[in-house]
């Protein structure tokens, strides 16, 4: 006999377990549990940087008609690296993204403003601009180091 608990003694709800409503005491039947509201539509999640980073990356790379491995030797980073970043698993540094600009053609301004683009494209809408300031040449976008 073993002396393990049952498999559902270990399993821990997530989410509440709800009540059943108690009967009045009235006599008369219990109203019926109050269903809740209608869920609104959630609201479209803010895209990663790394992944818009990863998509101009690899839009540019394809455009070119050049290989993962080909633009990866020209920027002197790993062919598996440069993959990951591509797909927005890597928040690459900018040393790392300006060799792949670098080595795609581009700037590392280029990129992030492509970058910047496909941003407001996606979420439609763009950074406010506070009153009494002219909209500045690079247009919202800002590097941090």
């Amino acid at each position: 006999m073993s002396n393990q608990a049952p498999l559902d003694a270990r399993v821990i709800p997530l989410r509440p377990v709800p009540v059943p409503a108690r009967p009045a005491r009235t006599g008369r039947p219990a109203a019926p549990p109050a269903q809740d509201p209608v869920p609104a539509a959630p609201t479209p999640k803010e895209p990663l940087w790394r992944d818009l980073v990863g998509d101009v990356l690899r839009r540019e790379r394809l455009a070119q008609e050049r290989t993962l491995k080909d633009v990866a030797d020209a920027a002197r980073i790993s062919m598996p690296y440069l993959s990951e970043v591509e797909r927005g698993r890597k928040e690459a540094s900018s040393e790392i993204l300006a060799a792949a600009a670098q080595a795609l053609g581009l700037g590392l301004g280029d990129l992030l403003s492509r970058a910047q683009g496909e941003l407001v494209r996606v979420t439609g809408r763009r950074a406010p601009v506070s009153r009494g300031t002219a909209r500045a040449s690079h247009d919202g976008l800002c590097l941090a180091a």
